[in-house]
């Protein structure tokens, strides 16, 4: 059996409603599935209504960071989302990302891409908690691109014409802010295969492990056999779980819980992540 603890919804940046994401979870027969949508629990009051017999709803959040140049994401899995503290450090994260959109949009506008926040790829969804593939595709409606993926080739990817970088907090923040909401912490995709990047992987988790890190994502759509390996040795070094997703957003080459085809995520890891759950 096999669970997905790393998926998008329209509450941020995915193309399924909440309840979808679940459904087709459990169309998939998958055991335990997460809605972890960017820096927002919108989304988690409907995903958990959307219960099915023998699978586990978790409700779930990714959290932007930034360690020194590089970008840091923490999920975080069984949070109390009601939380008050918590809902203010989400809050401080989608106030930036308002102010980023705005930019971007001038940005584009400046290269000749002029859109408004009218387009219909932001319908429905509340400024502060768009994205770049919100952007991206309207790009590809309006102005001929092939796919999102061209737009953030060309246009959005980091060091592009068109790319604004955020403000981010620290991640012994983000990993802060989900233990005060009972939650376990996960470093999400660790690896890019940028160069020195195993350097960098036992940099980061010799740093943040002491600091609340619970676990990291060895499982991932885009990870090779070798980069699971990896993690999971890691894993070992360090004392932390092992957990995986497929980051799953609704687009076609990545499906929920099998993201390009080759993905299981092994459902005995759920009750080792578990245990690390915060006494709430």
């Amino acid at each position: 059996m096999a669970i997905d603890l790393h998926t998008h919804s329209t509450a941020s940046d995915g193309l399924f409603s909440p309840k979808d994401v679940a459904r087709l979870a459990h169309e998939k027969g998958l055991t335990a599935v997460a809605l972890t949508d960017h820096d927002t629990t919108a989304g988690l009051e409907e995903f958990m209504s959307a219960k099915y017999d023998g699978m586990e709803n978790i409700p779930g959040v990714e959290l932007s960071s930034r360690f020194f140049t590089r970008e840091i994401h923490i999920v975080g899995l069984w949070v109390d989302y009601q939380n008050e503290e918590f809902q203010k450090f989400l809050l401080s994260q989608r106030v930036d990302r308002a102010r980023r959109n705005e930019e971007i949009r001038l940005k584009l506008k400046y290269l000749g891409y002029k859109l408004t926040f009218e387009e219909e790829e932001f319908q429905g969804i509340d400024l502060a908690n768009a994205g770049r593939p919100h952007f991206a595709r309207a790009l590809v409606r309006l102005y001929g691109f092939e796919t999102p993926q061209k737009v953030f080739d060309e246009l959005l990817g980091n060091g592009k014409p068109g790319y604004v970088p955020r403000r981010l907090a620290h991640p012994d923040a983000a990993i802060a802010a989900i233990k005060a909401a009972g939650g376990v912490s996960v470093w999400a995709h660790p690896t890019y295969r940028e160069k020195n990047e195993r350097h960098f992987i036992r940099k980061v988790i010799k740093r943040f492990a002491p600091l609340g890190l619970d676990a990291v994502e060895a499982y991932y759509s885009l990870f090779s056999a070798n980069e699971t390996a990896m993690m999971k040795e890691f894993a070992q070094i360090y004392k932390l779980e092992c957990s995986g997703g497929s980051d799953f957003h609704g687009q076609e080459d990545c499906d929920i819980g099998i993201g390009r085809g080759g993905l299981r995520v092994p459902d005995e890891l759920l009750e080792q992540l578990r245990s690390r759950i915060v006494k709430r």
